[in-house]
């Protein structure tokens, strides 16, 4: 008897350390109509699954803050945010950076290697910087800066263009200048390649 309740405490135990909603938050919930029950994303929603986690918290303040000016980021995610405390944004990044990222495989195979040079690269007589220099040699990004491997076609040739027209991602976001450096061929290009980065 003393074996079968020291087996529920420690089950207890487990249980409590896990997050409490594993999935089942309404935080989590909220996030999955647009970004998908495995986080994997859709179209215009990019994918979560693996996405570094600091760079999820800083995005949820942009969004706070308004400095993520894009169309969608008005529409849907201002108000998405608004009401996330501290410290349920830094649990959905936590849960989000655990579920593994997919590549979405779905850009351009005959352009893909192009845009691996490109990434690699850059384009110097254009003075475009190599993506590497900021997002890593897999394109797995570090600390605040994004994961890009594996993320849709059609969400990174968006946003690409976005960062072109001079929207935002943040205050600091070195993007709106890259971006604009980039003609619709290194777009497509890029866009590519990193849809299919695992």
């Amino acid at each position: 008897m003393k074996r079968i309740g020291l087996k529920i405490a420690i089950m207890a135990i487990l249980a409590s350390a896990a997050p409490s909603w594993a999935g089942e938050s309404p935080a989590v919930r909220n996030c999955t109509w647009c970004h998908g029950t495995g986080a994997q994303g859709y179209t215009v929603a990019p994918r979560l699954a693996g996405q570094r986690p600091q760079y999820i918290m800083s995005q949820i303040r942009s969004f706070r803050e308004h400095a993520r000016d894009n169309p969608f980021s008005k529409q849907y995610m201002w108000s998405a945010v608004a009401a996330l405390d501290p410290h349920t944004a830094r649990d959905l990044a936590e849960y989000f950076a655990t579920i593994p990222a997919k590549a979405a495989n779905d850009g351009d195979r005959t352009l893909a290697s192009r845009g691996r040079t490109i990434y690699l690269e850059g384009i110097p007589e254009a003075n475009i910087v190599s993506c590497y220099a900021c997002h890593g040699p897999n394109a797995e990004g570090v600390r605040d800066i994004p994961r890009l491997g594996g993320l849709a076609y059609f969400y990174l040739k968006g946003r690409l263009e976005q960062w072109g027209q001079g929207y935002h991602s943040g205050t600091e976001s070195p993007m709106p200048m890259v971006a604009s450096h980039l003609g619709p061929d290194e777009i497509e290009a890029l866009a590519s390649y990193l849809s299919f980065v695992k």
